[in-house]
């Protein structure tokens, strides 16, 4: 232990004092024991409370006052693990000693007390105390990096759009909902959109590579870049390109972002898009057909610089709905190990045909759920949804 050990000793016997203080005289010297000194449970409660990091009693059972037993019950109220209780008394009096052992004495001395002995057991006792206290400093870190992964998941959360419908100036002609469910306190998953122009809104959503703080980071650092550069009105591609080029300057350990950039026409439901090695999104088609969108030939985000991306466009009609989603969704388990897949996804999104966005994207997650049943989360879920009203 780097402070000193503080030792408090509770005996009726006067020469106690001085045998303690005389024997171990090197280490006290050393700064390595702090002795203090009480002639019965009364003084020794009062002493603890003017020095509250007592770590060891060393405590006779016979005492006037209060006796050390009834020491030792107050002693355990206060439960302190890293407090131990050394008891002392005469050999013939293993009664009491027995039953001071029931009740949680770390160990005892009897009378005439070899301080040799009892130095080994005080020896003991600390090393059992600063294990306990290395344990409890654990313990406090971990809850308090527990309490940061909270608040950080509550920022990470508070930065994606959370107002729903997000344009009440185009609520008429379109429905838009989204969510992201973390597997971990953060995650790496994002979704966005906005306003570009009045007649475009972005749309956006990406998976990150890796998982916790780091994912996290980098998915906020991504999230910015993607929405800085598309609200300047560029094009998907170049959007991408553009993306692409910056967070291979800010990738750390070889992070990437798979990400599926859109760019919708809100009179015409012309749909631009740029699609960098993320999942391919589905149409569900208002006569009943629900179809995939060709899948990505082009390059992750922020891997390989001086990548170029493709431009894409696909039309929705009245009452056509986009959905995006990232691999939390296909590649969900269950208990059995099997993997949800895509056809599972099809089969239900077969049957949101006609739905609102939010009732399309509830009951893919609660299926999701309902076929993962106990298995734990492995991945972040996110979708979000887009529909054509007219």
């Amino acid at each position: 232990m780097t402070t000193p050990v503080k030792i408090l000793s509770v005996d009726d016997e006067m020469d106690l004092e001085l045998l303690l203080t005389q024997y171990f005289r090197h280490k006290i010297r050393k700064g390595e024991y702090e002795f203090y000194f009480a002639h019965n449970g009364l003084e020794a409660l009062t002493i603890m409370l003017k020095v509250k990091d007592i770590d060891i009693i060393l405590s006779d059972i016979n005492m006037p006052e209060m006796d050390g037993l009834t020491l030792l019950t107050k002693i355990n109220e206060m439960q302190n693990p890293a407090m131990k209780c050394i008891m002392v008394s005469a050999y013939g009096d293993m009664g009491n000693i027995r039953q001071a052992m029931n009740n949680g004495a770390f160990d005892f001395a009897t009378k005439p007390i070899d301080l040799d002995d009892l130095s080994v057991t005080i020896e003991k006792a600390v090393e059992q105390i600063d294990y306990i206290k290395r344990s409890q400093a654990e313990h406090t870190q971990l809850e308090s990096l527990k309490t940061d992964l909270a608040v950080a998941g509550e920022i990470q959360h508070s930065i994606l759009p959370r107002v729903f419908p997000p344009f009440p100036e185009n609520e008429s002609n379109l429905d838009l909902a989204a969510l992201m469910t973390p597997a971990k306190d953060v995650g790496g998953d994002f979704y966005d959109f906005f306003r570009i122009d009045d007649d475009h809104i972005g749309l956006v959503i990406a998976d990150v590579s890796g998982k916790g703080v780091p994912a996290a980071i980098f998915m906020a650092v991504s999230r910015t870049l993607i929405r800085t550069i598309a609200m300047q009105g560029y094009s998907a591609d170049i959007c991408m390109t553009k993306a692409n080029e910056l967070l291979c300057d800010e990738s750390v350990d070889s992070m990437f972002v798979t990400v599926f950039y859109c760019i919708y026409n809100v009179h015409t439901g012309e749909l631009e898009y740029s699609n960098a090695g993320h999942n391919p999104p589905y149409i569900l088609r208002s006569n009943g057909k629900v179809e995939q969108v060709p899948g990505s030939t082009d390059c992750i985000v922020g891997v390989l610089e001086g990548r170029t991306f493709t431009n894409n466009k696909i039309s929705l009609n009245v009452g056509d709905t986009l959905v995006m989603y990232t691999d939390g969704v296909n590649e969900a388990f269950n208990p059995a190990f099997e993997e949800y897949g895509e056809g599972r996804m099809e089969k239900v999104l077969a049957g949101s045909v006609g739905k609102s966005c939010r009732e399309v994207i509830d009951s893919l997650l609660n299926d999701v759920k309902d076929f993962a049943d106990t298995a734990e989360q492995s991945d972040d879920i996110t979708l979000m949804a887009l529909k054509r009203l007219t």
